[in-house]
């Protein structure tokens, strides 16, 4: 599906972005909203500067060091995001 070198974009019909009614990030679409989890907002807000899933990792890996599971769940993540069709990678 995607290697570490993948660079995820967040899909073209999906807009990404904070919204303040919900406290939240959310993926905004034509028939809809997707309100994310804190942790997804973390990972998307990362994506989008031709920045790779190694990349992400590493940088949020920093940014919560006692998070020792991180690497797994963001690449979990990214496989549930490309299947549910809101990111593609480049």
């Amino acid at each position: 599906m995607f290697e570490g070198i993948s660079v995820p974009v967040i899909a073209k019909h999906f807009r990404f972005q904070w919204e303040p009614a919900q406290e939240c990030y959310v993926l905004l679409y034509p028939e809809g909203m997707v309100k994310l989890n804190d942790s997804a907002g973390e990972i998307l807000s990362c994506c989008g500067n031709q920045v790779s899933v190694d990349e992400i990792v590493e940088k949020l890996s920093k940014k919560f060091p006692d998070a020792h599971t991180l690497p797994e769940e963001v690449r979990e993540f990214f496989e549930v995001a490309y299947e549910k069709q809101w990111i593609n990678f480049d």
